[in-house]
């Protein structure tokens, strides 16, 4: 039987109504900017205006998987703070079975500035190490290499383009060949992509100003 599909991430806060599905998944960065640094003020949040609107989404019988991102401190560093009974399934380098899918969630991506859940690529490619063969969907908050990871800056008056992802996730996508792959960190690589057998959805839904302009993208598997 297909299932129906919801899938964000970058939030940031925001908190939009989500679509009819069987299936929300979460691929990083929920807290609000304004109390990330807090681990007092994100858990606050959390166990208030997140699990109200996570039982919202329960009581429509949707089941909710999610990871933690680069701006969720508060999963990284004071992870006994996080709300324990909040109702979804949180995923940190581990797999679920829901509704017949198997779900692997990581939270891991490149190096960039010390934020939360930052590792080197050499050190990335042990974390990749642990997603399951047999693996179905993976939640991640870094996009691998070429997929929705494309960034523009400008230096010296000049502009430039590049690439961020993970080379060694998208190595790893190609030798597991999940059937999706949920992802987000990127603002501006919104959109979905694929890399042979596999959908890629950059899911984010704040742009690269943090404004949220991006709708939940839904997939049926």
């Amino acid at each position: 039987m297909a299932t129906q599909i919801c899938c964000i991430s970058d939030m940031h806060g925001n908190l939009p109504e989500i679509p009819d599905c069987d299936l929300l998944l979460i691929a990083g960065d929920i807290v609000p900017l304004n109390v990330q640094s807090s681990i007092p003020k994100s858990a606050a949040w959390l166990n208030s205006s997140f699990r109200k609107w996570l039982k919202g989404i329960k009581k429509r019988g949707i089941d909710i998987v999610g990871i933690a991102g680069n701006h969720d401190f508060i999963f990284e560093r004071a992870h006994v703070l996080v709300p324990p009974d909040l109702p979804w399934t949180y995923l940190l380098d581990d797999v679920c079975n829901i509704r017949g899918l198997n779900i692997y969630g990581t939270p891991w991506q490149p190096y960039f500035g010390g934020w939360a859940f930052n590792l080197s690529e050499s050190l990335l490619e042990d974390k990749w190490d642990k997603i399951p063969t047999h693996t179905d969907i993976i939640i991640v908050h870094g996009s691998p290499y070429l997929h929705g990871d494309k960034v523009f800056y400008i230096r010296d008056g000049q502009g430039y383009e590049e690439h961020v992802g993970s080379p060694s996730l998208l190595r790893k996508i190609q030798e597991v060949k999940p059937k999706l792959v949920v992802c987000g960190h990127i603002h501006g690589g919104y959109g979905i992509y694929q890399a042979g057998e596999t959908t890629i959805i950059n899911c984010s839904l704040v742009n690269e100003g943090y404004k949220p302009v991006n709708g939940v993208v839904t997939w049926i598997i």
